[in-house]
């Protein structure tokens, strides 16, 4: 679909009479409508307010964002290295694994990388392409090797989970990330591999929509406490993620009781199962079955979704993009906090213990099979079943009019009887 902007040509007005400020308004209106057409942005808004109010200019404007329904694939050179992550202890995948890999070093001349742990898997040895191909294939180990700066390109295959591990990988800049449908769920993988081949090379030739998926940057920051070599002092930890953080109350019988804070300033205290601070690729995930809306991926916001709130006026709430929220244990908290970053690396807060979540500069770039609005809304409808139920019938106009016409409300009310007992 073209993405350029629509030029709009001004209105011809009359050398010799003078505009009015209701034809101002109504050309405006028009060009703002003509404008927005393709756009998923809200309209920039003005910066007047009155003849005399405006916003205060300062140096903390934030930069102009570009228009999501714009955002295309380009490479500014030919991509050389791809990732191929797929789904483990799953025989199905095997065979569409080695076609792939095969198209990849022998057609396309690629040098590819999986993990070490695929290359484990007795089940490819009864593959004879993959035997050619095995010693051309360079590895690696999650935790241990750094993808920094090695990988130009991602092809996922599997469910949701291989797109999580994909960006658990890397804690900085992702590459972009093409992701086949051959889970259970699919949300996250739009691409069917039949005719992987041309699918791929439309990706290669830069001929792609992109939806940059927001993360979570989650530190871990933990007081200081005494030990038998005086204090121990532990460094931050870092983490990025794809869907959620999750509070949860772990093992304990007691309701949790945490303290959230925005920005500094402290919102409310959460008692109940624990929290959900999710982002808007997040929220179709473990927030929508706490009850909270869904979110498209382009939105710029951070989820906050109570699990099992001991309240019932606890809702869940959508806040900027850009605060920083801060959870920790509440000073008469009964028990400690666990948390846990995608479904991983779950750790226990104790009292003293801090959690801050604000939003990442590092998107995972995640490549459209159609664009941003079709494959949203495909996944819902597929794998969510959004809005399935059956037809409403139509009413017969026809006999509608002849039921009306045969019993009229005059006839109605007098064939009414009062079955209600007679005073005597």
């Amino acid at each position: 679909m073209d993405r350029r902007p629509i030029k709009v040509k001004p209105r011809s007005r009359s050398k010799t009479r003078p505009t009015t400020s209701e034809e101002f308004a109504a050309d405006d209106e028009d060009r703002c409508v003509l404008l927005r057409t393709r756009s998923l942005n809200a309209p920039s808004p003005i910066q007047q307010f009155g003849p005399c109010g405006r916003i205060m200019k300062n140096s903390a404007m934030v930069m102009q964002i570009q228009d999501p329904a714009s955002q295309r694939l380009t490479w500014y050179k030919p991509p050389l290295t791809v990732l191929v992550i797929k789904k483990v202890h799953d025989a199905t995948i095997l065979a569409p694994f080695v076609q792939l890999v095969h198209w990849l070093v022998h057609d396309k001349s690629m040098v590819v990388f999986v993990e070490a742990a695929v290359l484990d898997d007795r089940l490819l040895a009864e593959y004879g392409d993959f035997t050619s191909v095995k010693e051309r294939l360079m590895t690696f180990r999650a935790g241990t090797d750094d993808l920094t700066d090695k990988i130009d390109f991602i092809i996922c295959l599997g469910g949701d989970g291989t797109l999580l591990h994909a960006s658990s990988l890397f804690q900085q800049s992702v590459p972009p990330v093409m992701a086949f449908h051959l889970g259970s769920l699919g949300f996250l993988t739009p691409f069917e591999f039949n005719n992987f081949q041309g699918q791929v090379m439309n990706v290669l030739e830069g001929h792609a929509a992109l939806t940059l998926r927001s993360r979570l940057q989650c530190v871990v920051l933990r007081k200081s406490r005494d030990d038998a070599d005086g204090k121990e002092k532990k460094k931050p930890t870092t983490i990025l993620v794809l869907n959620e953080v999750v509070v949860d109350r772990g093992p304990s019988p007691y309701l949790s009781n945490i303290d959230l804070f925005l920005d500094g300033k402290h919102i409310t205290s959460v008692q109940g199962d624990g929290l959900i601070v999710s982002t808007p690729t997040g929220s179709t995930a473990y927030a929508v079955a706490a009850g909270a809306s869904m979110i498209h991926p382009s939105v710029p916001a951070i989820m906050v979704t109570p699990i099992c709130p001991h309240s019932l006026s606890f809702r869940p709430i959508v806040v900027p993009a850009g605060v920083e929220l801060k959870i920790a244990l509440s000073p008469e908290a009964r028990n400690a906090m666990w948390v846990s970053f995608d479904g991983r690396n779950r750790q226990a807060l104790q009292h003293g213990d801090s959690l801050y979540v604000t939003t990442s500069v590092y998107p995972v770039p995640s490549i459209c099979a159609q664009d941003q609005i079709s494959d949203w809304f495909d996944s819902l409808a597929e794998c969510l079943h959004w809005n399935v139920r059956k037809k409403q019938k139509q009413i017969d106009e026809l006999s509608d009019l002849t039921h009306s016409s045969s019993d009229p409300l005059e006839d109605l009310d007098n064939n009414h009887h009062d079955e209600r007992p007679v005073d005597t």
